[in-house]
């Protein structure tokens, strides 16, 4: 597999154009590649930004673009603002104030029609057939320092592969192991890309292996409702509130 991070002129907020940026730059895309998007970038480009002043309240800007979320605690030293928002579990809604220039940088309002606009662009674009697009962002996880990518969205390929009734080494059946292929894509491209100043928030992944190019979008088998989720037992019992988002 190989990564490879493209550096692109400076996205302004409160709105500027991504596919101007990616014209612009040294920026090559062939069929059966991955392109992952950072999900900054691709707010800027949908104009999906507010500035940031003393008027706003972060808070309360996270709990309307969130569909649940937990009051911060009133005790303690860490005192994170747990939302859902866009069937993700992260802090403040996703909502960032980096490498924005006096702006809050939401999430876009609907991740899946982004990453599809950006496929169908691309095709169109770089007379390409067969490519995939994964909007990117990162978060911290549970029991680890740091922050690690992951896909907000998807689109062109099947996000997971299933290993289920198929045998290990040993000719034992697989019972429960499906492989998250999106995320883990992911994560490899943001490390490419960088989290800070370097200015590449657009990556091409190639020769990924476990790649199935599709048109379907496997969302209801890829996001899991949280009643129905694998770590529910550890935040079900928390007081989570409704928040403001509506697709």
């Amino acid at each position: 597999m190989e990564i490879r991070a493209y550096k692109l002129q400076r996205l302004c907020p409160p709105k500027d154009d991504l596919f101007s940026a990616l014209t612009n730059s040294k920026f090559t895309v062939k069929d059966g590649d991955i392109v992952a998007v950072s999900s900054k970038v691709m707010s800027i480009h949908e104009g999906r930004t507010l500035p940031s002043s003393s008027e706003v309240n972060k808070d309360q800007l996270a709990k309307v673009e969130a569909e649940k979320y937990i009051e911060r605690p009133r005790m303690g030293t860490l005192k994170p603002l747990f939302t859902i928002s866009r069937k993700t579990l992260i802090s403040v809604s996703g909502i960032d104030e980096s490498n924005a220039n006096g702006h809050f940088i939401l999430y876009p309002k609907d991740p899946m029609k982004s990453a599809r606009n950006v496929e169908r662009w691309i095709k169109k674009t770089y007379k390409v057939s067969k490519i995939g697009v994964i909007i990117t962002d990162s978060r911290s996880v549970p029991l680890r320092r740091g922050a690690i990518g992951f896909a907000l969205s998807y689109s062109g390929f099947n996000p997971l592969k299933d290993y289920r009734d198929t045998k290990d080494i040993f000719g034992r059946n697989f019972t429960v192991e499906v492989a998250n292929i999106a995320d883990s894509l992911a994560a490899a491209a943001v490390l490419e890309m960088g989290e800070g100043a370097e200015q590449t928030p657009v990556a091409t992944i190639s020769n990924a292996q476990n790649v199935q190019f599709t048109a379907k979008t496997y969302s209801k088998a890829f996001f899991v409702k949280p009643e129905e989720d694998l770590f529910n037992l550890f935040w079900r019992k928390m007081d989570w509130k409704k928040g403001g988002f509506r697709k």
